[in-house]
């Protein structure tokens, strides 16, 4: 088993370490303070063509795989950018990638191009309120009126939803009760976010606050027949083929962190001198970064195998869960560990571990709770009765 990067993922990793370096570590908390958009380095990032790399080339992407994105996403987190960084280009491994699965040449043709270009930017809409995690219950409609469907309801946690041109929609074209399983009667739709008719409101949160999340509000919102993708009734299926790699972005990205926070709190443990000796040489402090160092390490490994499973075809369900299980666990762990070196320091945003602790957090959130991957695992690998 080779645990090395190919030569080509080591050039693809080397061409975005220089790129973040563009970007310290003040750049980001200023973002993240503001609550603003990283506009120059998702520009940045789009030249690169790291929006569009899992894109065939003949749809003007780079052709390459899940595990290679994750490096890409894993490499930015990393740099000190976290997930306000990863999360500018994020959704782009998934957007388009529904598109080109399940879309007409046509529909490929009209809509990858900005999308890939950065002329145009788009948001997923998938959770409602009262849904949550169980996406057959989303029970807002698109109801077909002619030659066009229309939309009223309302869509939670949409990224950058204030400012997208278009959504990656998906919606009850057939009430649940009219279902022969509730899976089914959901459509997948890609269309323009006509303002007229969408009221966007910001979510204020914990942290990743560079990236705004939102509350879309749907006023019946009209969607031409061509923007649905694939068949009507199987967008659910279609979503369900982005759920290992989403979980594999995840758990990359909250390696990133990990390894983030440790650096920081490895070099202050050097420097920080206290009765006479670095606070590092003290076994209380190098123990738990020692301990975190390993465990992130180890969780990485799984992220890795997940990832090389999917591009090669094969099943990959459990490795994906537990990846996104191990690394946001470890994560966590690492950025608690490395914001306790710096003592109240750590509490500062000076020195910049707190908002990575804030966004890890958040890598144990989404997009599956660590409860529910538990369940995934007792249920689907070791065979226990479904609990919920």
């Amino acid at each position: 088993m080779d645990f090395s990067l190919s030569s080509e993922q080591l050039d693809i990793k080397r061409s975005v370490e220089s790129i973040c370096a563009r970007y310290d570590l003040n750049y980001w908390a200023q973002r993240d303070a503001q609550e603003s958009f990283p506009e120059a380095f998702f520009q940045d990032m789009v030249q690169g063509g790291y929006t569009a790399i899992t894109l065939p080339a003949a749809q003007g992407g780079a052709g390459l795989g899940i595990e290679t994105a994750a490096i890409v996403m894993q490499t930015i987190a990393e740099s000190g950018a976290g997930m306000s960084g990863a999360s500018t280009v994020h959704s782009y491994v998934f957007i388009p990638k529904a598109i080109a699965l399940h879309g007409t040449e046509a529909q490929k043709a009209r809509m990858l191009p900005p999308l890939i270009s950065g002329k145009e930017r788009a948001c997923l809409g998938i959770t409602e309120p009262d849904a949550g995690i169980d996406t057959t219950r989303l029970r807002y409609r698109a109801v077909k009126k002619g030659d066009h469907y229309v939309f009223s309801g309302e869509k939670v946690w949409p990224t950058m939803g204030s400012t997208a041109d278009r959504v990656l929609l998906i919606a009850r074209t057939t009430p649940i009760e009219e279902c022969k399983r509730p899976i089914d009667g959901l459509s997948l739709f890609y269309t323009k976010l006509d303002r007229r008719h969408v009221q966007a409101r910001k979510i204020p949160k914990l942290g990743r606050n560079a990236m705004e999340s939102c509350q879309l509000l749907f006023d019946g919102l009209p969607i031409p027949q061509e923007d649905r993708i694939g068949e009507e009734g199987k967008g659910l299926y279609y979503l369900f083929d982005g759920l290992n790699p989403e979980r594999i972005m995840v758990a990359a990205e909250a390696i990133g962190l990990a390894r983030a926070a440790l650096r920081l709190a490895t070099k202050y443990a050097n420097e920080r001198v206290v009765f006479g000796r670095p606070i590092g040489q003290n076994q209380g402090v190098q123990h738990p970064l020692a301990d975190s160092w390993m465990k992130v390490e180890t969780a990485n490994l799984m992220m890795h195998k997940a990832a090389s499973l999917y591009d090669a075809g094969q099943e990959c369900g459990a490795e994906a869960n537990t990846a996104k299980y191990m690394c946001a666990e470890a994560a966590f762990e690492a950025c608690t560990r490395a914001l306790m070196t710096f003592g109240g320091y750590g509490y500062a945003k000076e020195f910049h571990v707190e908002r990575l602790l804030r966004e890890a957090l958040l890598t144990r959130l989404v997009p599956v709770s660590p409860n529910l991957v538990l369940c995934y695992i007792a249920e689907r690998v070791l065979g226990l009765p479904k609990s919920y």
